[in-house]
């Protein structure tokens, strides 16, 4: 699998304020990407990384055996709006969510609901980070949709 860091999500990646022990949860992951080059910045964190889509899941898997023998990178096929963090997963420090339809302004009940499940699974002081908008603090997000 090419695992070639594309210049947007490279730059996305470098303005993340990333530590490495934070517990990050992407959401969209696609085929991988951006949460292999994050669970590569990680030392005793770790970052969950969701898709709705099986075929993205299973493409994500099948390119990160090195990342997910860490420990630091776990992959679910499961939407946004119907996420539930397991034990053990969550809280989360930070949230990313590049080119995500749920959360683009497109589908408004799809963002609503998205927001509520992220709302519940972010940690105290934890970041949103949407696409290239700016982080919003866990404290800021009951304002948004």
């Amino acid at each position: 699998m090419n695992d070639t860091v594309s210049p947007r999500i490279a730059r996305a990646i470098a303005a993340l304020p990333l530590r490495p022990d934070m517990v990050v949860l992407e959401i969209g992951c696609g085929p991988g990407v951006a949460a292999r080059a994050v669970a590569r910045l990680l030392t005793s964190g770790r970052i969950l990384a969701i898709d709705r889509s099986a075929k993205a899941i299973a493409q994500a898997r099948a390119g990160s055996a090195t990342e997910l023998a860490t420990g630091r990178l776990a992959f679910r096929q499961c939407a946004i709006e119907q996420f539930v963090a397991l034990p053990g997963e969550g809280p989360f420090d930070l949230v990313l969510a590049m080119r995500v339809g749920a959360l683009d302004g497109r589908h408004p009940e799809l963002e609503t609901q998205a927001m509520a499940h992220i709302r519940a699974v972010l940690g105290p002081g934890g970041l949103l980070c949407i696409d290239e908008q700016a982080p919003v603090m866990a404290r800021d997000i009951a304002g948004l949709p």
